[in-house]
């Protein structure tokens, strides 16, 4: 990870300011979301004030570097609860370096943690470097797809 000192830590409403930066990059390249400050500061204050789910950042000198959020849910095929990873983003500048599978491990600990028996993310079918990254990091893919409709 270079001679720079990674720190994994859960982010916190302090951080706010750091991590819109992060879901602006992250959204720039996801078809399906356009970056709105507004609506993403007011869902990371919901998160970042929810039990039910968690932030992680990455940080170098003090820096946020990098993000990932989970969100708990209750499954009936695995009858208990799982989690839904979000908004996995690692600052352009800091990509390759082993950030991400660091941070992606911390949300994994976590979720561990707090009882999950299986996690569950999405990604841009487009974005090639991060659905090779979540294989190498042991995700495989599934036969189900995702669906949405705005309410």
């Amino acid at each position: 990870m270079n001679n720079q000192e990674v720190s994994i830590r859960p982010a916190t409403l302090d951080d706010i300011d750091s991590l819109l930066p992060l879901l602006k990059e992250l959204f720039s390249i996801e078809e399906d979301f356009v970056f709105n400050e507004t609506k993403q500061r007011k869902g990371l204050v919901k998160l970042l004030s929810s039990e039910k789910g968690r932030v992680m950042v990455a940080t170098i000198n003090n820096e946020v570097v990098g993000m990932c959020s989970i969100q708990t849910l209750i499954s009936t095929a695995e009858g208990g609860v799982v989690g839904l990873i979000e908004d996995m983003v690692i600052k352009k500048k800091y990509s390759g370096r082993g950030i991400g599978k660091t941070l992606l491990a911390s949300i994994e600990e976590w979720g561990k943690l707090q009882g999950m028996t299986r996690l569950q993310l999405l990604a841009d079918k487009n974005n090639i470097p991060a659905l090779k990254f979540y294989e190498k990091c042991g995700w495989q893919k599934t036969q189900l797809i995702c669906l949405r409709k705005l309410i």
